[in-house]
């Protein structure tokens, strides 16, 4: 430690006067410290703020899939790399044809954003979950960031994916 600091002590700076040292009450401290409790939910429900949102019923909830290059972009030979897309294609059939995922695509600008995704399911739990199942986002060749996004009912027509099969 450094000399003339101590543990457990606050040190006022007073423009004009050398710095004087005075012990903080256990009383206070207890008291910011139950504070800090107090307000971290507080501050966590902030960062989600559709969260406190009512639903809306003349909306539609879906979850938007941002895929991104993950920290293996680049990983693995040419033939393990495009084994790992061929089952991440094949997973996105699947969830195509269990109704999941409404739309797919990659965006061709080689930019950060490499692909997007639309989900159809109940929660964004859920959500998480099928995207975490894509070979590619194991694999650490892509990250997946999932927001709810809404949009106005009948504004996307669910297709009938029974028809495709």
């Amino acid at each position: 430690m450094k000399p003339g600091f101590h543990r457990h002590k606050l040190r006022l700076a007073r423009t004009g006067a050398p710095a004087q040292t005075r012990r903080m009450s256990p009383r206070l401290a207890s008291a910011l410290l139950a504070l800090g409790f107090v307000l971290a939910p507080l501050s966590a429900q902030e960062k989600k703020p559709w969260l406190t949102v009512p639903p809306d019923p003349e909306l539609t909830t879906y979850y938007l899939g941002l895929l991104t290059k993950g920290p293996n972009a680049n990983a693995g030979t040419t033939a393990e790399r495009a084994k790992i897309q061929a089952e991440h294609l094949a997973n996105i059939r699947r969830l195509a044809d269990e109704g999941k995922l409404l739309v797919s695509g990659p965006c061709p600008d080689r930019g950060p954003l490499r692909g997007i995704l639309i989900f159809k399911c109940d929660s964004l739990e859920e959500a998480q979950e099928l995207a975490a199942s894509d070979p590619e986002v194991r694999a650490g060749r892509l990250k997946i960031e999932i927001h709810p996004w809404q949009t106005a009912k009948g504004s996307i027509r669910d297709p009938e994916f029974a028809k495709f099969r």
